[in-house]
Parts: structure tokens; C-alpha cells; sequence
């Protein structure tokens, strides 16, 4: 192996030494344990195992969101709407302009730039979806969702096999995305999940060297949120490195030309509507007071919670902040690909170098999956019986916090 191809190694020997890739045997086709039709099927079952397996734990979320919200006599179907969500499905039907007048931001003022803090990218995928026959903008979002899901469900399964170095880790990784605490919101028309899908298609094209993937899945990612600029620094960098290094040829190009057009073009657009240069940045601090402060806010909030007599909820927002700094040093300590522990480090830093709304940072959090990969890792090196046992837990934990955050909590998330 070259210099250059150690650089995007996604991980050192011993991590895929250590998944219990030998626990994954491989299909059968024919021969004295099984019939050529066994085999076959046992492939199509280790195909579709990445949407199965997040469509279960995505359904068992929404019973534990029903139940929760039939305990308050509510309907949860309510509750995938809410939120952002309507700000996302008001888009789509309306247009930018011709969202609810009554709708206001997070200080409950409304201007005429107020919508323009929310990227069009979701609300054009429900716009184009709505056009089938029978569908409203309503489940047009949940289906964008659906499908979204599914699709980021095969790139994890594919980036964690890849990092992991076996097919335990790429199926660990789906589940304990799908389950993550506030996963609720990978079932509603927000803009996680299309995120994320192309976060991590764009991460694979970069550690594959499929640049031309790269950059489309970063054209499409400015066009969802902010956060699309992290993906965009990664594979740009990436790209950077590679043509310094004379790699791949022209291809490289491709992926640093097209990564930053969706987001650029988006800001512009704002920019001409308000006025502004920086307007999009004007409309978040005015109607959400979002800025980044380096970090001083979420400090702060954390200290004061876990030296103060909060609430449950309050407590468990604070802990899992810092649960996701350890699991990023893990990360760290791993010596996983530059470019995945990149990721989740400037996302990371984005989420709690910001103030604003204390209680979304667990769902901001979320496109950071790459935490994730210890947990995976290490789940695959045990027995079967010790990761059902902690993925059962896990899924509990984060099924409650994300029923209780949508039905219960008064406050946005």
C-alpha cells in the first residue's frame, strides 16, 4: 500500500482483526449444508438487511411514540407534523412566500425573510413527490423521509463495513443510527435524514475515490442545511489533498467544483431577497438567536444542569453532549479515516459551537453518525447475545427520550 492510499485507510489492521468478521459466514450455494436455492435466498436476505433492519427499529420507535402519546390522549400522527415540520411542508405547498402568515420564528416575531431560514432542499423533494397521484404535501414528507432513510440506512451499512472491515459493523452502525436518541425526527419531514443519506454516500465517495459521488452528494447536501458546509470542507479537502498529490487525475476536480455549488447558491439567492450579503445569517440570529459563540453557551448550559436540580429530560440532554465529546476522543483514538472523524468533529462543533435552543442539540448531533463507529466496532467483537441485549437498551433509551422530547417536552426540539 502507497503513502497516499494509507492517508484514507479507514482504519488500521487491528480494528477489522478485532469486529468478528469471522462470525459472518458467507452464503451457501450448493454443497452438503444447503441447496443452491438457499443460498440464493440468504443473499437477497443479507441485501435487504440494511432497510429491514432500520425499517424495524424505526417502526418500534413510532409504537413507543404512540404509546406515549396515547397515555396524554393524543395521536402521534400529530406529532410528526409539528415543529419544524410545518415550517418544511408550509414551504412545499406554498412557496417561500406564500408561507402562513401566522407561523413565527423561535421568538415568535414574523418578518417576510422569516422562511428563508429553512433550506429548500426537503421542501423540493415533497413538492416533486406530492405531484403523485394521492399524495398531499403531508405524506409526501413522510415518504421523502422513508425513502431517505433507507438509502443512508445501505451507506452506513457500506461505511461501516468498510471501516470496520465486516458486515457486523455496517449492520451495528444502521441500528444504532435508527435508535439514536431523538431518531424520531428520521420519520418526519425534517431534514436529517435526506442529510444524512447524502453524508454518508458523499463520506464513501471520498474513502472510495468516487469523486464525481462525492461532489453531487455535497451539491445536494448545501441544499438541505447548514451543516451541509461541513460535508463540504471534508470533501473538498479530501479533493485538495488528492490533486496536491497527484491522484486520480481530473477527477478530483469534479467532486472540488461541484461540493460547494448547492449551498453558494442558496445563500446567494437569500443574499438578493434580503438585501443582504449575509442575509441568511441575519434571519437565523433575528428569529432563532443562533450564532456561534465558540461553545460558551452549551458550556454553560451543561455545567449548570449537572451541578443544579433539573429536570430528567433537562439532565439526560446535558449528558449526552458529553457523551458525544467521549465518543469523538474514541473516535480519535481509533485513528479512523481523517475524513469520517473530520466530519463528526467540525459537526460536532458546529451543534455545541452554537447558542440558541439548548434542547436540539441532541437531534443536531445526529448527523455526526460517525460517532457512532465505536460503539459498532466494539458491539461486533462480542457475542451475539451481549450486542441484542445492549442494542435492546440502547433502543429503549432512545425511543423514550425521542417519544417523550416530541409528545412531552413543551419546547422546540
Amino acid at each position: 500500500m502507497s503513502a497516499t492510499d494509507e492517508t484514507l485507510s479507514p482504519t488500521s489492521p487491528s480494528h477489522a482483526e478485532t469486529t468478528g468478521d469471522q462470525r459472518i459466514s458467507s452464503p451457501s450455494s450448493g454443497g452438503p449444508t444447503g441447496t443452491p436455492l438457499s443460498g440464493e435466498l440468504r443473499t437477497r436476505l443479507r441485501k435487504a438487511a440494511p432497510a429491514v433492519l432500520y425499517i424495524t427499529v424505526r417502526i418500534l420507535g413510532l409504537l413507543v411514540l404512540a404509546a406515549v402519546s396515547a397515555a396524554r390522549g393524543e395521536h402521534f400522527t400529530n406529532q410528526l407534523y409539528s415543529w419544524d415540520a410545518e415550517w418544511y411542508l408550509e414551504i412545499a405547498a406554498n412557496g417561500y412566500s406564500g408561507v402562513d402568515p401566522t407561523m413565527v420564528d423561535g421568538n415568535g416575531n414574523r418578518t417576510e425573510e422569516t422562511p428563508l431560514a429553512f433550506f429548500p432542499g426537503l421542501p423540493l423533494m415533497i413538492r416533486l413527490l406530492a405531484t403523485l397521484p394521492g399524495l398531499g404535501a403531508s405524506q409526501a414528507g413522510i415518504l421523502v423521509s422513508l425513502v431517505a432513510g433507507i438509502v443512508c440506512a445501505y451507506g452506513l451499512a457500506r461505511l461501516g463495513r468498510l471501516i470496520g472491515g465486516s458486515e457486523r459493523v455496517g449492520l451495528l452502525l444502521v441500528v444504532l443510527f435508527a435508535a439514536a436518541p431523538m431518531s424520531i425526527v428520521l420519520s418526519m419531514p425534517y431534514t436529517e435524514v435526506l442529510f444524512c443519506a447524502a453524508a454518508a454516500w458523499g463520506l464513501l465517495g471520498v474513502l472510495e475515490r468516487r469523486w464525481l459521488l462525492a461532489g453531487l452528494c455535497c451539491l445536494a447536501a448545501g441544499l438541505i442545511r447548514p451543516t451541509g458546509a461541513v460535508l463540504i470542507a471534508v470533501v473538498m479537502l479530501a479533493a485538495l489533498v488528492a490533486i496536491a498529490r497527484g491522484r486520480d487525475g481530473r477527477r478530483p476536480w469534479a467532486a472540488l467544483l461541484l461540493a460547494p455549488a448547492g449551498m453558494l447558491g442558496y445563500l446567494a439567492w437569500v443574499g438578493v431577497r434580503t438585501g443582504e450579503p449575509g442575509g441568511y445569517f441575519e434571519v437565523q440570529q433575528r428569529g432563532w438567536s443562533s450564532s456561534f459563540d465558540g461553545g460558551a453557551a452549551t458550556s454553560r448550559f451543561v455545567g449548570e444542569t449537572l451541578t443544579e436540580n433539573e429536570g430528567a429530560f433537562v439532565t439526560l440532554t446535558a449528558l449526552l453532549v458529553v457523551c458525544a465529546v467521549v465518543l469523538l476522543i474514541l473516535c480519535l483514538s481509533m485513528r479512523l479515516a481523517w475524513p469520517i472523524v473530520l466530519f463528526a468533529a467540525l459537526t460536532l462543533a458546529l451543534d455545541l459551537g452554537s447558542d440558541g435552543l439548548m434542547y436540539s442539540k441532541v437531534r443536531l448531533m445526529l448527523p455526526a453518525f460517525p460517532l457512532l463507529l465505536p460503539m459498532a466496532i466494539g458491539l461486533a467483537g462480542r457475542r451475539t447475545s451481549t450486542a441484542v441485549v445492549s442494542l435492546a437498551l440502547f433502543l429503549g433509551f432512545g425511543s423514550w427520550f425521542s417519544a417523550y422530547a416530541l409528545a412531552v417536552w413543551p419546547y422546540a426540539i
